[in-house]
């Protein structure tokens, strides 16, 4: 399935974090953000997941 959009690296990381995976600490990751982290909506959700699936990250 082909998608066309992009996808920012913390939303694959926060769906990685709520599927179980082990996520490392960042060594240069800053004490407090500027702005208030968003959250991808379910659309982004579905082709993160559907990635991890396609590269053998996630069974199923």
């Amino acid at each position: 399935m082909m998608y066309d959009f992009k996808v920012h690296t913390a939303y694959i990381a926060e769906i990685k974090r709520d599927l179980g995976f082990s996520i490392y600490d960042i060594p240069n990751a800053v004490e407090e953000l500027k702005q208030p982290r968003k959250h991808p909506i379910a659309e982004k959700v579905e082709a993160i997941k559907d990635a991890l699936k396609h590269f053998e990250i996630l069974g199923g």
